[in-house]
């Protein structure tokens, strides 16, 4: 019982802000995984990253 206290107490909040992350941009969810896509912007610059560093 005490133990559950302790764990309440040493819990902090979160330092990521997901806000700026490659993915704040979603265009929309997939209906049955509520897995993420991003708007076609977002493809088309992560493309031209991949391509202009390549070895």
């Amino acid at each position: 019982m005490w133990k559950d206290k302790l764990k309440g107490f040493f819990k902090r909040p979160a330092v990521e802000k997901h806000e700026t992350a490659a993915w704040a941009n979603i265009k929309g969810t997939k209906p049955e995984s509520n897995v993420p896509f991003p708007d076609i912007i977002d493809v088309e610059n992560a493309k031209e990253y991949v391509e202009e560093n390549k070895k």
